[in-house]
């Protein structure tokens, strides 16, 4: 592993704004950092600085020679035309350099009169022994195994990549830079166009990674997951913490109350200084002093206090009409499409009781059918079999991710809201505005002007705003800042009717559903409440700050339990012979080979190009190698303890 990326006094200014000044950060091998803040405040202007993109105002960026960084940017340019397979393996150039390599010497050993022939065999056996070691002959099944992680089905490998949705390529996207495995890997929201499956998927994976992470994220659950660091862009300043999200919310209320102490003992000192002042300022004896105290005043620098979001927004909203007790009722009902004069069943035998005043997540991976059975609901589509029924005098809003699209862009927020609102009753058009985070001057920005995470946010107001008893919201946090989804979350808490929501934030469900609805295999499950195993297909428990419980991170538990394994190593290393510590190590070695020959074994079946011609034992080879990855590694640090244990009764 390389050395570290270090930025150090950065500053930027944008409009005659400042972003941010003196912003220093450290990715030392292995370090992984989420970057948070709210909309406007500099994240991704800060990401671009550190990755060339823009010029800094102030500061610099120090990276280790050799270095390879990877970025993921929330837009993406271009189309590739390249198949999406081959698309994610080109991002592994360090591979495929390796590569050209070998091929050219390949050609260069037709040659068998080259004088050089003897160097050439030498220096293809030093390049390809390279290429083994960095996995160049097990990098299509990497992809393949990268590719299904995120959603994709063995037959959407071959398609085209211009050819799929934004969602899609950005995933594609995603998949190239996991494949690349650089030194240092960037993330700018990587999680918005993922399901509740593949976020689960990029957790895990991200927590084996090698590499040093820099990502910007909302998702706490996901920053809990991956991060052991939290910097905060706010207040012209980015200020870091250690551990994860759960940690961050501690140390941050910690930090707050400090700062605001300080600040206001350096108001009383201010007042007592003014007092003296106005006290003497005419009196000759006293002249010298006030000039003291005026100079010290113009000098000081006020301690600046983070503003602390309240978050129990005052909404104010307007009682919808009463809708009848059942609000949808599905029985026996199987959704899907009739369009080549085939029934294509995608969700079947579904039975649904909604009723009013319930609020329902829908979760489950992408394709399984959510948006279909939503369609069959909203009665966008006739089901194939089964009878749907809209209770009566219900009234239905919706969002959906492109909603902010239609937004018009040469108004301002006040203008384009005040449009949207049909019955303001008795309430401000500002205040409302202003519960949504748009407040005072904001709310007269010209709409274009807007980050994209503000546009969703003026959407999801005009959403909630009106009196509908049925609100249908399709992943409403997808590019919002942490701050929004408060926003999001305290409004669909306060919202006086029936809510559908489509989300993989999983915080955001904990927070607002009283049930669950599960998408997968073709059937939809109905769960009565959160459990938390609906939350985590693959039945591990996951580990989250809920609001009565802000836990540790699996990390952070993993970290204690081998703290105290070692405490007790070492409280036992004098009784221990030296002689059982030597076998013990050794057969620990032993193991390790094991399972590393077990590794190959299944990579060089897969460097075969005839396998791929069977999808499923493409699978179930890559099922394979993922099992014997996770056994190699538990027998390395087997290894790597019982050697250390042995080094150390040994000296």
């Amino acid at each position: 592993m390389l050395s570290v990326l270090t930025v150090t006094g950065l500053a930027k200014s944008h409009g005659g704004r400042t972003l941010f000044r003196d912003v220093a950060l450290e990715l030392s091998p292995g370090r992984r950092i989420a970057l948070i803040g709210g909309n406007g405040t500099g994240k991704t202007t800060l990401i671009e600085i550190i990755v060339g993109m823009q010029e800094p105002d102030a500061g610099e960026v120090h990276m280790s020679k050799g270095l390879r960084v990877g970025y993921l940017p929330q837009d993406l340019a271009a189309a590739s035309n390249n198949i999406v397979v081959d698309e994610v393996m080109a991002g592994a150039t360090h591979i495929i350099a390796l590569q050209e390599q070998m091929d050219a010497l390949e050609a260069r050993m037709a040659d068998v009169e080259d004088p050089d022939y003897d160097k050439i065999i030498s220096d293809y056996t030093e390049v390809q022994a390279q290429f083994q070691n960095i996995g160049g002959y097990g990098l299509e099944a990497e992809a393949h195994q990268v590719l299904a992680g995120l959603g994709f089905r063995p037959e959407d490998s071959t398609r085209k990549v211009k050819e799929m949705s934004g969602g899609w390529r950005m995933r594609v996207a995603l998949a190239r830079q996991l494949l690349s495995s650089p030194d240092v890997m960037i993330l700018d929201e990587p999680t918005n166009h993922l399901d509740i499956d593949s976020v689960g998927w990029l957790e895990k994976h991200l927590a084996a990674y090698h590499g040093s992470i820099l990502f910007v994220s909302h998702d706490r659950d996901f920053i809990d997951a991956v991060a052991e660091r939290v910097v905060e862009v706010a207040n012209e300043t980015a200020t870091e913490y250690v551990g994860g999200f759960a940690e961050f919310v501690v140390q941050r209320e910690e930090r707050i109350q400090q700062v605001q102490a300080a600040a206001d003992n350096q108001a009383r000192k201010i007042a007592h200084a003014e007092q003296f002042i106005d006290r003497f300022r005419y009196k000759a004896t006293k002249a010298r002093q006030v000039q003291s105290r005026i100079k010290t005043l113009e000098k000081l620098d006020a301690i600046p206090v983070p503003k602390k979001q309240d978050l129990v927004k005052k909404f104010a909203f307007l009682e919808p009409r009463r809708s009848s007790r059942t609000v949808i009722e599905l029985e026996n009902v199987d959704a899907g499409y009739n369009d080549t004069g085939h029934d294509e069943i995608v969700v079947n035998g579904v039975n649904l009781h909604v009723e009013r005043g319930s609020k329902i997540a829908l979760v489950g991976p992408n394709g399984a059918g959510k948006t279909t059975l939503l369609k069959v609901i909203l009665g966008e589509l006739e089901p194939l079999r089964g009878q749907v029924t809209l209770g009566s005098n219900v009234d239905v809003a919706q969002f959906s991710q492109h909603q902010a699209e239609v937004l018009r862009g040469e108004l301002t927020v006040f203008q384009e809201f005040n449009f949207a609102v049909k019955d303001p009753g008795k309430r401000n058009i500002r205040t409302m505005l202003g519960s949504f985070g748009f407040s005072g001057e904001k709310a007269d920005r010209q709409i274009d002007q807007l980050s994209g995470g503000e546009q969703t946010r003026l959407s999801l107001a005009i959403a909630l705003v009106n009196p509908v008893n049925l609100l249908v919201l399709d992943e409403p946090t997808n590019h919002l800042d942490l701050p929004s989804c408060d926003i999001l979350e305290d409004a669909l808490q306060a919202y006086p009717g029936t809510v559908i929501v489509v989300t993989h934030d999983r915080h955001l469900i904990r927070s607002v559903a009283d049930n669950l609805l599960v998408v997968r295999g073709g059937k939809a499950k109905w769960y009565d409440g959160v459990p938390e195993e609906a939350l985590a297909p693959t039945g591990e428990t996951s580990r989250r700050m809920t609001k009565s419980d802000s836990a540790k991170s699996d990390k952070k538990r993993e970290s204690k339990a081998a703290n105290r394994k070692a405490g007790a190593n070492q409280r036992n290393q004098k009784a221990i012979n030296t002689n059982d510590l030597r076998k013990a190590a050794k057969k620990a070695e032993r193991g390790w080979e094991a399972a590393e020959k077990q590794v190959a074994s299944i990579q060089e079946m897969l460097a075969d190009p005839t396998v791929y011609e069977d999808h499923a034992k493409v699978r179930e080879l890559a099922g394979q190698l993922d099992a014997s990855k996770i056994v190699a590694a538990a027998a390395m640090a087997k290894w790597e303890t019982a050697t250390e244990v042995l080094e150390a009764a040994t000296n």
